[in-house]
């Protein structure tokens, strides 16, 4: 467990101190950052960070203009924290990739339990490397395979292919990949995922069957059927 590594962003430091008490206690690594700004430099400098805590109302860099900083380069669990329940706020979260939404007061331990269900839901959707039929994907290596030959993606068409395997099976909306592997970076509509789709299935070749159209919703990576 010492080997999982949370960020705790708040500027208050009562209550990253509360936090990190009661995370050490079930054994996780706790960094801290008493802004925005400063999360960010910790967060680009320690590539082994498995989970951010993040407080909005922060100076210097709030918490929604570090989510979306961090988003643009990681999809890492986020987990804001907020004394607003503003329901808009929440739908803003949720636009920017926050995976979970908590607002403060709170309870520690249902903080704790909150971390431990996203990190496990992160491990287990996450695919390091794998091989569906003809294709042969590593992660690590940003390195794609069809019937042994490597094939050259660009760095968004990796992270849509990335999307679909960790997704296997399930259908994706258009919003859902955009939101997820453009992160609200991209300012037009969902005709870019179908240029990209279109693209990613060329350079797939036999492979690229197995994205598949599904009328009127989207997309779904499966294989043989």
């Amino acid at each position: 467990m010492s080997s999982i590594k949370v960020l705790v962003v708040d500027d208050e430091a009562r209550m990253r101190r509360l936090i990190k008490d009661f995370l050490s206690a079930k054994g996780y690594t706790i960094l801290e950052a008493g802004d925005g700004e400063e999360a960010i430099d910790i967060f680009m400098s320690d590539k082994g960070i498995n989970l951010i805590i993040l407080d909005v109302m922060m100076p210097k860099l709030d918490g929604w203009a570090t989510c979306s900083e961090i988003r643009s380069m990681s999809n890492v669990p986020i987990i804001m924290l907020t004394a607003k329940g503003d329901e808009r706020d929440e739908l803003l979260g949720f636009k920017l990739g926050v995976d979970e939404y908590i607002s403060k007061p709170f309870s520690p331990k249902i903080l704790v339990a909150r971390v431990e269900a996203l990190l496990k839901r992160s491990k287990s959707n996450e695919v390091q490397s794998a091989v569906f039929g003809v294709l042969e994907y590593n992660k690590i290596g940003n390195e794609v395979k069809v019937l042994g030959q490597e094939i050259e993606l660009t760095l968004k068409e990796f992270e849509l292919l990335t999307y679909f395997i960790e997704n296997e099976g399930i259908a994706l909306t258009r919003d859902n990949i955009l939101n997820n592997v453009w992160n609200f970076d991209y300012l037009g509509d969902g005709r870019t995922i179908d240029t990209h789709v279109k693209r990613l299935r060329s350079k797939l070749g036999q492979a690229g069957d197995y994205i598949k159209t599904v009328w009127g919703l989207g997309y779904k990576f499966e294989v043989g059927k």
